[in-house]
């Protein structure tokens, strides 16, 4: 197994920082993936060595504003409002494009909430390319332990109206994302994961998760390859960051016909990160869903 990596150049002339995990031999299927809020991609490079160890290529960047992709520090949270961070989305895709083998669409926390938003209402001529979508944690909505209040919120929104791009420090407890101590650690001592977002960036976080958990934001049943809509869903019930049980209430809401929704009893944040061997367990359930989804070639 090998990685590569690279630079994307976006239509704006802003660079995202890129990586591959390649498979050994001819891939049997490909993920691309979002990450999170204070997140950069190498810190999923367990569970991509692992996805690709089996076949499975991953293929992923640092979003705009996060990680390798922040050249300044006044870059820092600048992922723009939710039309942005969709349009980084489908030009990263489009490198993909046309896929020699089924292609898949995973986020995890924010960059699931962003994954759902995207099946809902991302460009057809991409989703149509689309074998299933992935999503591990997704902020569908706060947990309480980690809700702002609403008196934050809306003086947040009046200030963002007038200062979109002032920066923003909203640092999550690192206790709360594993229950692995070292997880925890590396996590919080990460320079990459600075913590800091936008007003305007923040807000449409918020509109994101305020959408998806009063169900306005609705992923029809033909959001995929073969006009189809595959959906699969990951969330621990003692997730501490996003709410499980607003998850819970999506999945169960979801009009498609191939949906599963797969609860994780004790896990924390990042199924992904877990102590084995519980991480392993949830590693082994990505796969397994994926290839069951990838016998056939693609049909457009």
């Amino acid at each position: 197994m090998s990685t590569e990596e690279g630079f994307h150049t976006l239509s704006d002339g802003h660079k995202l920082y890129t990586k591959t995990w390649k498979t050994e031999g001819p891939a049997k299927a490909r993920l691309a993936f979002i990450h999170g809020f204070s997140d950069v991609i190498n810190t999923y490079d367990n569970f991509f060595t692992y996805l690709a160890s089996k076949g499975i290529e991953v293929y992923s960047f640092d979003q705009r504003g996060w990680g390798k992709s922040v050249t300044q520090q006044k870059e820092r949270g600048h992922t723009g409002p939710t039309t942005q961070v969709l349009d980084d989305i489908t030009s990263f895709l489009r490198t993909l494009l046309p896929s020699p083998v089924p292609l898949f669409l995973m986020g995890h926390s924010m960059g699931g909430g962003e994954v759902l938003c995207y099946a809902a209402s991302g460009p057809s001529d991409v989703r149509k390319h689309i074998r299933g979508y992935l999503l591990e944690s997704p902020f569908v909505d706060f947990n309480a332990k980690s809700k702002p209040s609403f008196v934050t919120v809306f003086f947040g929104r009046l200030a963002g109206k007038l200062l979109p791009h002032r920066q923003l420090v909203n640092k999550l407890d690192p206790k709360l994302v594993s229950r692995d101590p070292a997880v925890c650690k590396r996590f919080d001592e990460d320079e990459l994961c600075h913590d800091t977002g936008t007003l305007e960036g923040l807000a449409g976080l918020i509109d994101r998760t305020n959408l998806l958990a009063a169900g306005k934001i609705v992923i029809p049943d033909d959001a995929g390859e073969g006009s189809v809509t595959r959906i699969w869903i990951g969330h621990g019930d003692a997730d501490g960051i996003t709410d499980y049980a607003a998850t819970k209430r999506l999945a169960d809401a979801l009009q498609v016909k191939d949906k599963e929704f797969k609860s994780y009893s004790g896990y924390f944040h990042r199924l992904h990160d877990e102590p084995s061997p519980h991480k392993e367990v949830f590693w082994e359930d990505v796969e397994k869903w994926i290839l069951a989804r990838s016998t056939d070639k693609p049909k457009l």
